[in-house]
């Protein structure tokens, strides 16, 4: 068929003319790719020198121009800070917090417009694709807000001698190896991660974007993601991970999933610390109208609000207090807050069907004591430790709904002190209608006692405490409650029950009643809890509610008084009957070795 068709003297002419056309393209193709090449690396040195001020300098091996294909290949990039401009900068207060090092085995442009970008000084690109990339950034605080610098020009002003305009439609990123290196504490940290991918999309520089404030780095869209993220403790005492970590600069939204921080073993644990040991899960956190500049130039974490979903939170007290002269005030909120390391400034905290847990461990019942909020859903408001914010408001407020035990339905107002010396705090609340035999999963191992029955109708507290200890009101109402009093059986490793002390508490200590009667006036309970330095926060607020629940049931100081007289009484006695059986046995023992010596005298 081929043949056929050059069979004619036109249609050979044709081929040859076409065939010399497709010749000279291909020739000039190979011509001007070879021109631009040099001119094109030239450029690119150029904009970066000019568009950072001769901070930063860019280095490659070799381009290649395609024009054809309307794609450039540009291979083994770098990008690195000059150290003689950084520290003459950092002399006059300019210098940037972050310098960043980035390699790129290679990078492609694709739809790209050389003609425009030589006689029109229009760069125009459709893509970039980063290959293999290496990125470094090392944050060191030179300065805690914008320096004012001598150049006031734009970015777009820089370079408008070289670019009238620069437009890149998408910039891909896949598989990044981060490392982030921070110098702002007393030691270098240093954060790697490995399953990272970035991107930006439509980048555009021109004299209608050098002033909008919607773009960063003047993308309309900025997008991160990192997967699987893990790491340990300096201390090596705590685990964490987060399986997806997701920014998008557009939205100001940073969503975290899979959230998980684990402490060592409890052995290891409270060997190697006198803090107490937490545990946390959530399934999502969401951080929205997120400052991400201000983040990463700063430190100042500003959002309109972070929304917590779906997980638990768990305390262990540490038992070892007595072997630590440290007080763990720095556990109270309002003491944390303003121990961070980082700015922190968010307007409101929600969280959602969390799970609370607070463990205990009593060395006289050598048991551990529970008390559980399931579903818990708080609010947290004015959440800061800026020093600014804290001038208008210095008042933490968390409010509170959950089920005590699993049971009655608690709810509780919260105000912390960010700014006071003695960490003033206050809680008022209630907790609802249940049976109080939920709550021998702490009351037998704290308290060593066991409600046999007993209805609660309503528990309010109102009370204002600090590093001192808690003072204010307890109100108990409750219904035919009944206990058992409990000691520790060492040999059986369990608590059993004290049979005559449960029978004389029952009769003459405890009110089964709170009004006594239907009517009359109830028993309300005013307590002061001085508090001890090795408390922490749970148990500072636990203890002082117990010290308004003990009266309030009939175990106050006088009747824990008579309670006690009457156990040295019984402990006298028993070491009486004690002694009596042991001289008994030695009586007889000594009449028997007597008549065993007459025997020996008369065989």
């Amino acid at each position: 068929m081929v043949l056929n068709f050059l069979k004619q003297r036109w249609q050979k002419i044709t081929l040859a003319v076409f065939s010399g056309l497709v010749l000279l393209i291909l020739i000039a193709a190979l011509v001007l790719n070879s021109y631009w090449s040099p001119i094109l690396e030239s450029k690119v040195k150029d904009i970066v020198t000019t568009s950072s001020d001769g901070l930063y300098k860019a280095d490659f091996s070799a381009a290649e121009l395609h024009i054809l294909r309307g794609t450039i290949a540009i291979f083994n990039i770098t990008l690195k800070p000059d150290t003689a401009v950084y520290n003459a900068r950092k002399k006059r207060g300019l210098a940037p917090n972050n310098l960043v090092e980035l390699h790129i085995k290679k990078l492609v442009l694709s739809h790209i417009h050389p003609f425009k970008l030589y006689f029109k000084k229009e760069l125009n690109i459709g893509r970039i694709l980063l290959y293999n990339p290496e990125l470094k950034v090392s944050y060191q605080l030179n300065h805690t807000r914008d320096t004012v610098s001598k150049d006031h020009r734009t970015a777009w002003q820089k370079i408008s001698k070289s670019l009238h305009y620069i437009h890149i439609g998408d910039i891909l990123m896949g598989d990044v190896k981060f490392t982030y290196n921070d110098y702002s504490g007393n030691k270098l940290s240093t954060s790697q991660f490995q399953e990272m991918n970035l991107s930006a999309h439509d980048l555009l520089i021109d004299s209608a974007t050098q002033t909008d404030k919607s773009r960063l780095l003047y993308c309309k869209d900025i997008t991160g993601e990192i997967n699987n993220y893990k790491g340990e403790t300096p201390n090596g005492l705590y685990t964490y991970s987060v399986k997806s970590i997701k920014l998008s600069t557009s939205k100001s939204q940073l969503d975290l999933t899979g959230i998980s921080l684990k402490p060592a073993s409890t052995e290891k644990f409270f060997t190697k610390s006198h803090k107490d040991r937490f545990t946390l899960s959530l399934d999502s956190a969401q951080l929205n109208n997120f400052d991400f500049l201000s983040y990463h130039k700063y430190r100042t974490l500003t959002a309109s609000s972070l929304f917590l979903n779906d997980g638990a939170f768990q305390v262990f007290a540490n038992p070892n207090h007595a072997k630590t002269k440290e007080d763990k005030i720095k556990s109270f909120p309002n003491v944390a807050m303003n121990r961070l390391k980082i700015d922190l400034k968010i307007d409101t905290v929600n969280v959602n069907r969390l799970d609370v847990t607070y463990h205990e461990f009593n060395v006289k019942s050598k048991k551990t004591g529970t008390l559980t909020f399931n579903r818990t859903s708080a609010q947290a408001l004015n959440v800061t430790n800026n020093a600014a914010a804290l001038k208008k408001n210095n008042i933490i407020t968390v409010i509170i709904n959950s089920n005590f035990m699993n049971r009655g339905k608690l709810n509780a107002t919260y105000h912390f002190n960010l700014t006071d010396k003695d960490a003033l705090f206050d809680f008022k609340g209630s907790i609802g209608h249940m049976d109080l035999q939920a709550i021998n999963p702490a009351a037998m191992p704290l308290g060593m006692f066991k409600v046999n029955s007993g209805t609660l109708s309503k528990f309010d507290f109102d009370i204002k405490a600090s590093r001192a200890g808690g003072k204010g009101r307890v109100e108990l109402l409750y219904d035919n409650v009944k206990v058992g009093l409990l000691q520790a059986d060492t040999n059986a490793d369990k608590l059993k029950k004290k049979f005559i002390a449960t029978l004389f508490a029952n009769i003459f200590i405890i009110k089964h009643n709170n009004p006594d009667k239907e009517g009359e006036q109830p028993r309300i309970a005013y307590v002061t809890y001085i508090r001890r330095p090795e408390d922490a926060f749970f148990k500072t607020m636990w203890r002082t509610l117990l010290s308004g629940i003990k009266p309030s049931v009939g175990l106050d100081k006088k009747t824990e008084q008579s309670v006690a007289r009457m156990k040295d009484q019984q402990t006298i006695r028993k070491q009486e009957r004690k002694l009596k059986k042991e001289q008994r046995k030695q009586r007889r023992e000594e009449r028997k070795r007597k008549r065993e010596e007459k025997e020996a005298e008369n065989p």
